[in-house]
Parts: structure tokens; C-alpha cells; sequence
């Protein structure tokens, strides 16, 4: 069974970093994807990125784009989303998730429907 565990969500203040993990196993076949999603407050979950476990590709939603870079380290089963300068509007819960694909598929845009498998989520809050 597919497990996801997200750590490091925290307070920061406006313009400040986190770096969130995502702590993937139970993976049956080799290649799958790893998505990151949050969700604030009255609204619908939203697509972050999506990395590949065959070749590192990335894919980012505009939300994402030159802000947020996701990351891998296969040793230690653990996907990365680097956050820098966060602002108010980036307060939610983010979450991590998978879905297994053909190895010769590329990421594509991370959406809610094509993901499987989700962890419990981290809070990141950012003050004004």
C-alpha cells in the first residue's frame, strides 16, 4: 500500500522560505508521479507540480511557476517542495500525492482526478 507522509509545514512571515518533505513508499512499480497540492480555506484543492520517479521531469502550474521548485532524493524515498516568498495567499494545507504511470509518460499538469494516493497534509500559514 502506497503510504505519503508531509512534514515541515510552518508560520513564516511574508517573503519568507519552507521547505516541505514528502516521505513516499509501498510503491509497487517503478514509475509513478508525485504531486504537490494545497488547499486553503472555502476553496478547491490546487495543483502545485509533479515529478517523475523515472527521470526527475517536472511539471508546474502557474500558481507554482519561478516560485516553488519540487525535488527528489531517491535514496531516501522523499520528495521536496522548496517554497520562497511566500505570501499571505500561500496560507493552506499542502498535501502530497501519487499516481502510478507508464514509464515513457512525462508529467503532466498535477490535477486532483488523476491522483491515487494522498498523505494527510501540512499546514503553512504566512503572515502578513
Amino acid at each position: 500500500q502506497v503510504q505519503l507522509v508531509e512534514s515541515g509545514g510552518d508560520t513564516v512571515q511574508s517573503g519568507g522560505s519552507l521547505r516541505l518533505s514528502c516521505v513516499a513508499s509501498g510503491f509497487r512499480r517503478d514509475s509513478y508521479a508525485i504531486g504537490w497540492f494545497r488547499q486553503a480555506p472555502g476553496k478547491e484543492r490546487e495543483g502545485l507540480s509533479a515529478i517523475s520517479s523515472v527521470d526527475g521531469g517536472t511539471y508546474y502550474s502557474d500558481s507554482a511557476e519561478g516560485r516553488f521548485t519540487t525535488s527528489r532524493d531517491a535514496a531516501k524515498n522523499t520528495v521536496y517542495l522548496q517554497m520562497n516568498n511566500l505570501q499571505p495567499n500561500d496560507t493552506a494545507i499542502y498535501y502530497c500525492s501519487a499516481r502510478y504511470k507508464p514509464s515513457t509518460q512525462v508529467v503532466v499538469s498535477p490535477k486532483v482526478v488523476l491522483y491515487d494516493y494522498w498523505g494527510r497534509g501540512t499546514q503553512v500559514t504566512v503572515l502578513p
